[in-house]
């Protein structure tokens, strides 16, 4: 299966799963947030799951990176990877409730939910997931979908840092895709409805790490 095929089948993936969020939050509320996004359940596990691809296919490009003997952007893109790995393992608390560990008691006494991940973390009454994950990382993800595919094949220093950088650049598609789920899932009235954003992304960086604007600075082709 081609590169291209998986990526129509991803963006086929998350037009659907931005359509079954709005017919289900419209019919049944309560079974949006209480079964389809709640913890545990679909949209928090594919999540999970689509944030390790990302990862692998990530560590994936690194390793054709290493063949062609550009060491620092195989370094970059490993550590992209682990990033990606990392975001898997916090989403679903590192198999805490999968398995049934219990948390140590620095989690149980500093973490929202007493699980053993750190996005739940509190700084006195203030949640990490809040200071940091809330709002200014989703103001840097709508910049990377949105902002860098229009800036990249335009703006020449904006292009070299990124190719220094090794780093994939989201489509139009994706940026179309951005803009159209913010303003989807924006206008949704039921609680937990950003759990889909983020399995949204999950899908989107999948794409774009698979098939970027510049894959010949991001793997070997």
């Amino acid at each position: 299966m081609t590169p291209g095929t998986i990526d129509r089948m991803l963006m086929a993936l998350i037009a659907t799963t931005l359509a079954a969020s709005v017919v289900i939050a419209v019919v049944d509320p309560t079974y949006f947030h209480r079964v389809f996004a709640a913890e545990d359940h679909l949209v928090e596990n594919a999540t999970a799951l689509f944030l390790l691809i990302a990862g692998l296919v990530l560590a994936r490009n690194a390793l054709s990176l290493r063949k062609r003997g550009q060491w620092r952007a195989m370094a970059l893109t490993g550590l992209y990877a682990a990033m990606f790995v990392f975001a898997a393992g916090e989403e679903i608390s590192w198999g805490q409730r999968i398995f049934g560990w219990q948390s140590g008691a620095f989690f149980t006494q500093n973490n929202y939910q007493g699980e053993t991940n750190l996005h739940n973390l509190m700084i006195g009454d203030l949640r990490l997931a809040q200071a940091v994950f809330g709002g200014p990382l989703t103001v840097a993800i709508l910049l990377y979908l949105v902002v860098f595919p229009l800036l990249y094949p335009r703006v020449r220093f904006i292009r070299a840092l990124a190719d220094r950088l090794a780093a994939p650049v989201p489509g139009m598609r994706h940026a179309g895709f951005a803009v159209l789920g913010s303003v989807i899932i924006g206008l949704l009235d039921v609680p937990r409805k950003w759990e889909v954003y983020e399995l949204v992304f999950a899908l989107m960086a999948t794409s774009t790490f698979l098939l970027p604007q510049n894959p010949d600075k991001t793997r070997q082709p």
